[in-house]
């Protein structure tokens, strides 16, 4: 059996399914590279706030947790868990 056929038949295959896939490019280039530089800072924010919490967010939110803890008068509970947690962070460094 002689390969050259083969070879034509499977281009042709080729390029029929790369014809069906079509282009998934939307919009104008323009459009596209402000779409993706959007996405690129959405997940440097995210990366940055999960790696480094703004001490404002930190505070609001230890804050918060307390108003909650005084509401269900958890105060004392409240406060040593707080103090085992930072006796479990300074143990990690």
């Amino acid at each position: 059996m002689t390969r050259g056929d083969q070879r034509e038949r499977d281009r042709a295959k080729k390029l029929k399914e790369e014809a069906g896939k079509g282009k998934k490019l939307a919009g104008s280039p323009q459009a596209r590279r402000e779409a993706d530089a959007k996405a690129v800072a959405e997940k440097i924010r995210k990366d940055v706030i999960t790696r480094h919490p703004d001490t404002n967010q930190v505070q609001a939110a230890k804050a918060k947790a307390r108003a909650e803890a005084e509401a269900k008068g958890e105060v004392a509970s409240f406060d040593k868990k707080i103090q085992q947690r930072q006796a479990n962070a300074q143990q990690k460094k």
